[in-house]
């Protein structure tokens, strides 16, 4: 392989391989990306066999061929060279390759691209249509639930499903580790030529590649079909296909109290910082702190005995009998941070039931969390 390529065109593949290749790899040569020169074309491959990804990007071709090379050392001399001037990339007959700029020469490890495993295809033919900004608000909105037990194995993902069909359709993410779920429905008007005949897991690392995908190009519209095992996405040339988790998951409608007496209306930001600096004197492990609710008053407390207690009042619409309950601090902040509208809803029934936590004005994204004891 030897070809000649512009900068930012190589350092744009390269990085979105980062998150996916890894150092701690059972597979050493998952720590590499596979770089193929073809048809005018520089294509990356980059797997860790849950989540793979391919891209291509238009370069000056003297000789097709393919490589394998680390690919965050491959990013990090990249990174350092030159804006200005062609960068050449040459592989040599021991899978070594050969990088150059101007006087500026490195001789890097490669790998036999015969030993790189053999990638994922797909068969997909009909596609969800979407935009990136409401694919990646729904992660946003979700993501932070999912739980870190691997013992859980389904519950290492966000469940993602089609509640409606026709025009219109409507798609539904949700994430929850057994002490906070979170549910997002969002509405997805045109055609709907993609139907999810049942819900499907998509494992928390691969809905990072998504989100970084949409973060890097966030105007070109994306594409999504479940083929099989997997989830197809496709964005401009990039492609990622992602492992879906194997096995059930839970009722979680059966979770969600269908009334709740008690409601308290109240600024977002108030309650965000205020939860900020009460949790900083909570119990380090527990991040336990009270809220006790009064006719306009709403009281934030922490007690830790061996650092010392907190206390802040926050005017609040809340006009309920007296009652109090207990959260995790940690759990009201990955929610409130996930929240973008200036005011948020709290629903409770009592001290001993889950709690529903929401923006005011919007009844499609509800996020529950269990109390803790007092």
């Amino acid at each position: 392989m030897e070809i000649k390529i512009k900068k930012d065109l190589i350092s744009v593949l390269l990085d979105k391989a980062q998150n996916i290749v890894e150092k701690r790899n059972t597979m050493p040569i998952l720590v590499n990306a596979l770089l193929e020169a073809k048809d005018n074309k520089l294509k990356i491959y980059a797997t860790d066999l849950e989540v793979s990804l391919t891209d291509e990007v238009e370069c000056e071709i003297k000789k097709e061929g393919k490589v394998a090379v680390d690919a965050k050392n491959l990013y990090s001399i990249i990174r350092e060279l030159n804006q200005d001037g062609l960068i050449q990339l040459k592989s040599k007959e021991n899978n070594w390759l050969i990088i150059q700029q101007g006087k500026a020469i490195f001789n890097i490890v490669g790998k036999n691209p015969e030993e790189y495993p053999v990638f994922p295809t797909y068969h997909a033919h009909h596609y969800l249509t979407l935009k990136p900004e409401l694919f990646r608000d729904m992660i946003e909105k979700s993501i932070y639930s999912v739980s870190n037990d691997e013992t859980r194995y389904h519950l290492n993902g966000v469940y993602f499903e089609q509640t409606k069909s026709g025009k219109g359709a409507q798609y539904r993410m949700v994430a929850t580790d057994g002490h906070r779920l979170s549910l997002i429905d969002r509405s997805v008007e045109g055609s709907d030529d993609c139907k999810i005949e049942k819900g499907v897991i998509i494992p928390r690392k691969g809905l990072f590649e998504i989100k970084k995908l949409l973060e890097l190009n966030s105007t070109d519209e994306i594409s999504i079909a479940v083929d099989g095992p997997q989830l197809i996405l496709k964005q401009s040339s990039t492609v990622l296909m992602i492992r879906l988790i194997e096995g059930k998951y839970p009722n979680f409608m059966q979770l969600m109290p269908k009334s709740l007496k008690r409601q308290v209306l109240a600024s977002k930001n108030d309650l965000l910082t205020s939860l900020k600096r009460v949790s900083l004197l909570s119990n380090k492990k527990s991040k336990g702190v009270t809220l006790s609710f009064s006719n306009g008053y709403m009281t934030i407390t922490s007690n830790n005995p061996e650092l010392g207690d907190a206390k802040e009042e926050l005017q609040v619409n809340y006009n309920g009998e007296d009652m109090k309950i207990g959260f995790n601090a940690r759990y009201l902040l990955d929610i409130l941070n996930a929240i973008e509208d200036d005011e948020i809803k709290i629903e409770l029934n009592d001290q001993l039931s889950p709690g529903i936590i929401r923006p005011s004005k919007d009844g499609d994204y509800r996020c529950l969390v269990m109390p803790m004891r007092i």
